[in-house]
């Protein structure tokens, strides 16, 4: 295992965030893990890289190897400042969902383009003496989210473009209360880390999308099994084949020769609102990956 603290580190194109076995994927080559310490700590567990498609990718367990880490004690910071260390311009995300619309059935998948956020977590990389206000009116990327969308229906994978992804803290599920008001408020899918990770990427300028794999219709559904980590976990092996695919199919035609056309490269110009004279000198330094570009930090 090489270590990211001392030495130069391997630049890749691509991240992928998801669990156990993803990294798996046909064609991978030239394997080997980084791990990072950042300015916010350990990540969840070593970055692993590796060759696809002719591109670098990164690889993170946001949960640790063997799931050690419970959705709101994940270092959220740490998960996506070290893609930033790392390179990466375009981050995929690979979560487990529940599903909150009939027509969004289990083994589907749903590349969300909204998020409700009910978590009280650190979801920003700003504080401490510098402040800034991202816009999140379009929290996806909404070119990388059309690449996954086509390589899907490409595959015949039955994918749903759109939705809105409710993201609770966790680590229960739903009560069907909570579940049916959900429902009335109109949103598609329930999960526990997507929201967090959108915001964090968004500041780090990042390219961010999701393939949420719909493992259930979460408790609303009164014709379906009550919701259980067995179920979640077999029909999770399934779905993750298809996410593989997608992820191989998109990366082949992702390219950082010809940019990124969205907006998502410079979405914290004008944002950051604190005069750079009052902004802590120990602050611009852990910032300094983020915010260079726009403030002075020597």
């Amino acid at each position: 295992m090489a270590s990211g603290k001392n030495q130069a580190l391997p630049k890749v194109e691509v991240g992928v965030l998801g669990g156990t076995g993803l990294y798996e994927i046909e064609g991978l080559t030239e394997i080997e893990e980084v791990a990072l310490e950042t300015p916010f700590g350990k990540p969840s567990d070593a970055y692993l890289l590796g060759i696809l498609e002719g591109k670098k990718i990164a690889f993170l367990n946001r949960h640790g190897r063997g799931h050690r880490f419970l959705p709101f004690e994940i270092n959220y910071r740490a998960n996506i400042f070290g893609f930033k260390m790392l390179g990466a311009e375009r981050l995929i995300s690979v979560n487990s969902v529940g599903s909150l619309k009939e027509e969004i059935k289990p083994r589907d998948i749903v590349i969300s383009d909204q998020f409700f956020d009910r978590t009280k977590r650190l979801n920003s990389f700003f504080g401490e003496g510098i402040a800034a206000h991202i816009g999140l009116a379009t929290p996806v990327c909404p070119e990388l989210s059309g690449i996954l969308f086509e390589a899907g229906n490409k595959l015949g994978v039955r994918v749903h473009k759109g939705g809105t992804y409710i993201c609770i803290e966790g680590p229960s599920f739903s009560t069907k209360a909570e579940s049916n008001i959900y429902r009335l408020w109109g949103c598609a899918v329930i999960g526990m880390t997507s929201a967090t990770e959108a915001k964090l990427a968004r500041e780090a300028e990042i390219c961010y999308s999701a393939l949420n794999l719909v493992t259930d219709y979460d408790v609303w559904h009164e014709s379906e099994e009550p919701v259980s980590i067995e179920i979640i976990l077999e029909v999770m092996r399934e779905n993750i084949h298809n996410a593989k695919a997608i992820i191989k199919k998109a990366i082949k035609v992702l390219s950082s020769e010809t940019g990124r056309k969205c907006e998502c490269s410079s979405a914290l110009k004008n944002c950051i609102i604190t005069p750079s004279e009052l902004i802590p000198q120990e602050v611009k330094q852990k910032l300094s990956l983020i915010i260079s570009k726009y403030i002075d930090v020597t």
